[in-house]
């Protein structure tokens, strides 16, 4: 468990074919977006680690391999390459946002005792989706869209 009562589960969401840093900076170069060293470090910690993490446990790993980088200059890129849709944040149940890269739709299961995350393939919300957008006139987006409830562990 993290210092701030997340219990990560690093795994890769079924849905994609794993999360390459390449990948989500050859999407904001193609976008139109600089490739500034903060970014491309931070793009790299959230690569090498599927765990869902704080903005904290990122600006650690992110000053650990690049010691000049403000914390500031951090947050401000978490920001904007969760708007731009490169990395999906997660915020669930008063817990401190959680960050993670996004190749694919997919949600996430949240337990509301230990903290544990789960990413689901979007595929499982589509009938979901379907029915909000028929029924309600909603769409919903499946990057952060998170179903709080209890892990096997804690059932």
């Amino acid at each position: 468990m993290s210092h701030l009562g997340w219990r990560h589960e690093p795994r890769r969401c079924p849905a994609a074919g794993g999360y390459p840093a390449e990948a989500a900076l050859a999407r904001l170069r193609a976008a139109g977006h600089r490739i500034t060293t903060a970014r491309r470090v931070l793009v790299s910690v959230l690569s090498e680690n599927r765990a869902h993490r704080s903005a904290d446990e990122l600006a650690a790993a992110v000053q650990a391999r690049a010691p000049g980088t403000n914390r500031s200059t951090i947050y401000r890129n978490l920001d904007e390459l969760a708007r731009l849709g490169v990395i999906d944040r997660t915020g669930i149940g008063g817990r401190p946002a959680a960050y993670h890269l996004t190749p694919a739709d997919h949600g996430h299961l949240a337990c509301e005792s230990c903290g544990q995350i789960t990413e689901i393939p979007g595929q499982l919300l589509d009938s979901l989706a379907r029915t909000l957008r028929d029924r309600y006139g909603f769409t919903l987006s499946q990057h952060g869209f998170a179903i709080t409830g209890r892990c096997a562990g804690c059932r």
